[in-house]
């Protein structure tokens, strides 16, 4: 089979969720000796043409120069190259720039797509271009051959939406069990000490409602805010919360290891997501042995079950803050972990993905 991925910027990941999957299930096939191929970004700092046995695809990308219009763009490049690499198998990650273009997919391939989440529901955006997204959505059910749910409730919300059948395959992740006291140093907290969160700082990810939460809690106790603070909703969260003297808004930070680290030595971990599926950071955080608090959605509900505390309010943080502790929950720490290893590892996700293409290649043959 010859399989590329389109929908990121590239790897090896400098950016996010869909570059972090595309690097490990790309390495991972290639590994086992398929033809895999990844489109870049011309921008991306990698500019090889092969990565651990990966060939690079670099197509022009305009969005430095243009914005939000430039992904369009650079999708429609990836698409026009694809028509002329017959590839058996092209896996489509997303659909909000790309699935405009679905017309012009190569006939010849088999088109598979990863739905993503429900992006169309995040409040950041305005009421049309949340119109837009949603058609968009739509469009990615019409020029795709095969779907793929990350979550349940993707799966379950395809089939209700557009009466779809689509296979579940959730994200992975590695186990954390080397922790390194000395990698929390820099950020002046000690072992369980501190609460924190990670997350890109946007209104559905509940950022709000936590640290008013914390606000509430009356605790001295530090709570860390990490996540790229610098844009108009992270100005405004560090001018609501500048009197609350624990919370410390730490900016991003993206060694996973220093990442695992904190998660692992922290009393209370926070998942405000809302809106998607499986998200690459929550399955970080079980990876990590920490104790986590999760809105309370049919999304984190669905990965985390028994093993969490949830929070549907301001009152439920401050509750959680004042009255739980990382200590009495072990055993959910440690099932967590149990199911990082046992159904979200990499190498799991991996074979589902190649069981996947091999299905769809026999049945296209």
């Amino acid at each position: 089979m010859k399989i590329a991925i389109l929908g990121t910027r590239g790897i090896p990941n400098h950016y996010g969720g869909f570059e972090q999957f595309a690097e490990y299930l790309a390495y991972g096939l290639a590994q086992q000796g398929y033809d895999i191929s990844v489109y870049n970004s011309h921008t991306h700092p990698y500019q090889e043409k092969e990565w651990n046995g990966v060939k690079i695809i670099h197509c022009n990308d305009p969005e430095d120069k243009m914005g939000t219009a430039g992904q369009f763009i650079y999708d429609l490049n990836c698409i026009l190259d694809a028509r002329k690499r017959n590839f058996d198998i092209i896996l489509q990650l997303g659909y909000t720039s790309s699935t405009i273009w679905g017309w012009l997919l190569p006939k010849k391939s088999i088109i598979t797509t990863n739905m993503d989440g429900l992006e169309w529901i995040r409040s950041k955006y305005s009421k049309p271009v949340r119109k837009f997204i949603k058609f968009a959505e739509y469009l990615g059910t019409v020029f795709s051959d095969y779907w793929i749910s990350d979550s349940i409730g993707i799966q379950q919300y395809l089939k209700k939406e557009y009466k779809l059948e689509s296979i579940y395959i959730p994200y992975g992740a590695f186990a954390f069990e080397t922790p390194d006291e000395s990698m929390i140093v820099p950020y002046q907290v000690a072992p369980y000490s501190y609460d924190m969160l990670v997350a890109r700082l946007e209104p559905e990810n509940n950022i709000e409602t936590i640290l008013e939460g914390v606000a509430l809690s009356k605790l001295t106790r530090t709570f860390l805010v990490i996540g790229k603070h610098t844009t108009p909703y992270g100005t405004y969260l560090k001018e609501k919360y500048q009197s609350v003297s624990n919370i410390k808004f730490v900016g991003g930070v993206y060694d996973i290891n220093v990442l695992n680290n904190l998660r692992y030595y922290s009393n209370v971990y926070f998942h405000g997501h809302s809106v998607g599926g499986t998200n690459p950071s929550l399955l970080e955080a079980m990876a990590s042995q920490t104790f986590i608090c999760a809105n309370d959605n049919i999304f984190n509900r669905a990965i985390l079950g028994d093993e969490a505390v949830y929070f549907a309010n301001a009152g439920d943080v401050a509750n959680v803050l004042t009255n739980k502790a990382k200590e009495d929950y072990r055993p959910f720490v440690k099932l967590n972990l149990q199911k990082i290893k046992e159904v979200y590892t990499w190498d799991v996700i991996i074979a589902q993905y190649l069981a996947h293409f091999k299905e769809i290649f026999e049945k296209n043959k």
